[in-house]
């Protein structure tokens, strides 16, 4: 218990005001340079950067304003100017993990073929050239999770090194996870790594890296609302590209919102770019030797459903040497188990290149 309220001092920062949010949440606003990326020995006593250049052929559309999709800015609460809200870890959240050193943590399983370490996978990628960002819209969805130690989510991965040790990934997108949470609701997530999983990096603002400059969005909080089977479409747009000034990586959510950046010296390759950039599902299945989780992908249900029913990246696009915004070319699509979780490409010209993806997990094909 020392070492769980030792680590809760040093990952709860002062806030100037709290608030709490309908399901549960308490949501501190902590001044911009009280956060926890300026505990890092290259960033202590410096000040977020301004805002980059954003790439060519992004367009900012009029929409979702911030206080429409988390559940902590329902009843109008916000964060003063020069704080960010930061979703606060209790001790119970701590207790839910395997040990504090793994709280906040994935555990290593990144190799192409998973079908030994329960992480699987439906995913769009491009690789072989050098990539600098990407761009997506995402549905976001409410899947179920079976059980405490496993998750549902849907992201964007910018990753480049090998599959070994020196691994580099940045992450975003929506995720489903009891454990990380104590709930089932879909929540906006960040990641990075340097070392393929191993000793660095962490979920959202949970060790010092990503540095938020967005007093609006609180990383780790639920998204609301989301998709319905048959029914209404809530997605979401993310860009993650790389500042060509600072060599940063920033992320945008929703219409023009900057929540903030992944400071270049995090990492080693991804210092100068990505050499693939995947977009999709994964889940965890916490008995690979046993029956199937019926842990659900996106949705629930398989990519042939199509619209309303299935989950979708659409405008799926890279960011290119030269700061534009393109389609990904040549967009590969990979499923670990088809029978289990699926995925199906296409193209058109409302939603340029887009696949549907997910499915139910346990089912008479997917004992």
């Amino acid at each position: 218990m020392r070492a769980i309220h030792q680590h809760l001092r040093k990952i709860n920062k002062p806030s100037v005001k709290t608030i709490h949010s309908p399901d549960g949440d308490i949501i501190d606003c902590v001044l911009l340079h009280h956060q926890p990326a300026f505990d890092h020995p290259r960033l202590r006593g410096q000040k977020p950067l301004d805002p980059p250049e954003r790439p060519r052929g992004h367009n900012k559309r009029k929409g979702l304003r911030p206080k429409s999709f988390q559940l902590w800015r329902m009843e109008g609460e916000t964060c003063p100017e020069g704080t960010i809200p930061i979703r606060r870890t209790k001790e119970e959240d701590i207790l839910r993990a395997n040990s504090v050193s793994s709280f906040g943590k994935k555990l290593r399983h990144f190799q192409r073929d998973t079908s030994s370490n329960g992480h699987e996978h439906a995913v769009g990628y491009v690789s072989g050239e050098k990539y600098y960002g990407a761009k997506a819209s995402i549905n976001v969805w409410a899947p179920q999770v079976q059980n405490q130690y496993e998750f549902s989510l849907s992201q964007i991965w910018i990753i480049s090194g090998s599959f070994g040790n020196d691994l580099n990934t940045i992450e975003a997108g929506w995720q489903v996870s009891p454990e990380l949470y104590g709930d089932n609701y879909p929540r906006f997530f960040t990641y990075w790594t340097n070392d393929a999983y191993q000793a660095t990096g962490c979920y959202n603002l949970l060790c010092s890296g990503f540095v938020q400059t967005n007093s609006q969005i609180a990383i780790g909080a639920a998204i609301s609302p989301s998709s319905s089977y048959k029914g209404g479409q809530f997605d979401v747009t993310l860009l993650i590209w790389k500042d060509p000034k600072h060599g940063n990586w920033w992320l945008e959510f929703g219409s023009g919102i900057l929540v903030g950046y992944w400071p270049s010296f995090l990492f080693t390759h991804l210092r100068e770019h990505a050499s693939m950039v995947q977009y999709g599902g994964e889940v965890v299945n916490s008995s690979p030797f046993g029956a199937h989780t019926s842990t659900q992908m996106g949705s629930g249900h398989f990519a042939e459903e199509g619209f309303t029913k299935s989950s979708y990246f659409r405008n799926i696009q890279v960011v290119d040497w030269d700061n534009n915004l393109v389609p990904s070319p040549n967009i590969r699509v990979l499923a670990d188990h088809p029978n289990c979780y699926d995925i199906q490409g296409g193209s058109n010209r409302a939603w340029g290149n887009y696949f549907y993806y997910g499915g139910p997990g346990k089912n008479p094909k997917c004992p």
